[in-house]
């Protein structure tokens, strides 16, 4: 097995995949990748590692190969969305600075730089191979209201009826930390979910996911398929990435997470494989395939679990957490509530989490966090008498509800 420059892996003693006979795992992981070739509408996110040199410079050679697979498919009826990091590592370069500033307003400056000199490249090379494509920044604050999702949603999808390839980065010039979405493995799970995607595909300096770290252990090996997200997954994945991005195999994870609870697949492979993209969409068998559930998430539950800012957490007892795990959820009552934590408002957006820690679900409240305080452990009847009214039976309505586990 190669060593890789950066080589990001998760590798705990207990990560639990699910076992299946092998030869039963094998057709069913051969029918997921099966499905890939349909894919219509695709994200591909590549990170600053993979077009840019250690040194900042950019990789013309891997810029014009993307380029190049993107414009084919999109020859062939696909419709292809590119979200891509690089920006700041890029204005580092062009700013002739010694390393990435440490500061807010030196990381914006170098975004606000490189992203021009980042967008010139795509448009030229893409130009060459007969393709339109549009810039297109944003924030969290486009996910956190409605309206402003709802209308970037309306953007993406008129740009893809115009046949354009829409290029996708976070808006570091303007983003404020508290509404900085942080990093693009996110972003592209976000954008999936806005324009309802049917594949997403990471690009990187890793292979995928592994049963081990394969720097110290000769044994490990790459897991091409995983059916489910396990808290040991999400609890073993290691922390930020390359010096020139944002991310790591921590941040893939939650993308990996994100997507599938949306009913997206996810793909994590190598930047530096050659023709991945394609050979992904023909079904072959490269990097890890993060399976999704079976049912699509509506519009509305989209934004709710992945584009509104969560404003703090309930932790539910263990009878909750088994009842919200099981196949459809259920409302969430004043009984099952253990604790509250933070300060959020009737209607606000909050983390379900269980005594471990683990989150189990995302939803709308219908009490604020002082009166859940006075509320939890109780039943429903008790409501009005404890806080002198009762809008609801229940804390959390199923129908306000998304299932992350």
């Amino acid at each position: 097995m190669r060593a890789k420059a950066c080589v990001f892996v998760i590798w705990c003693l207990n990560i639990r995949i699910t076992k299946l006979k092998a030869g039963e795992a094998m057709n069913e992981a051969h029918s997921y990748r099966e499905v890939l070739k349909n894919a219509k509408r695709i994200v591909v996110k590549v990170g600053s590692s993979t077009i840019t040199y250690a040194n900042g410079k950019r990789n013309f050679s891997q810029i014009d190969r993307l380029a190049r697979e993107l414009s084919d498919l999109q020859n062939q009826g696909k419709e292809m969305i590119l979200v891509s990091s690089g920006a700041v590592a890029v204005g580092v370069d062009r700013l002739g600075l010694p390393a990435k500033p440490a500061t807010i307003p030196g990381k914006q400056a170098a975004a606000a730089v490189g992203q021009g000199v980042l967008m010139h490249t795509y448009e030229k090379l893409f130009a060459d191979y007969g393709q339109t494509v549009a810039q297109v920044l944003i924030t969290r604050t486009e996910a956190i209201d409605r309206h402003r999702y709802t209308n970037c949603r309306n953007t993406f999808m008129e740009l893809l009826h115009q046949r354009v390839i829409p290029i996708v980065n976070e808006n570091d010039v303007v983003a404020l930390d508290e509404l900085k979405i942080g990093d693009n493995d996110n972003m592209s799970a976000l954008v999936a979910g806005i324009i309802d995607a049917d594949l997403v595909i990471i690009l990187s300096d890793i292979d995928g996911l592994y049963t081990a770290n394969p720097s110290v252990d000769p044994n490990a090996e790459l897991v091409h398929t995983v059916y489910e997200i396990t808290p040991e997954i999400e609890a073993s994945a290691g922390g930020v990435g390359s010096t020139r991005g944002t991310g790591g195999m921590a941040t893939k994870i939650q993308a990996a997470k994100a997507a599938t609870s949306s009913g997206i697949q996810l793909v994590i492979a190598s930047g530096t494989e050659k023709n991945a993209i394609p050979r992904i969409l023909q079904g072959e068998e490269i990097g890890t395939l993060f399976v999704s559930r079976e049912n699509r998430l509506q519009f509305r539950k989209r934004w709710l679990a992945f584009g509104a800012k969560i404003q703090g957490s309930i932790v539910v007892d263990d009878g909750c957490a088994k009842a919200i795990r099981k196949a459809g959820g259920c409302s969430i009552l004043p009984a099952g509530i253990y604790q509250v934590v933070g300060d959020f408002q009737t209607g606000s957006t909050v983390s379900v989490i269980d005594k471990e820690g683990h989150e189990l679900a995302r939803g709308l409240v219908h009490y604020t966090a002082c009166e859940l305080d006075k509320i939890k452990g109780c039943k429903s009847s008790d409501i009005a008498e404890i806080i002198g009214h009762k809008n609801y039976d229940e804390v959390i309505h199923r129908d306000d509800l998304v299932i992350l586990q």
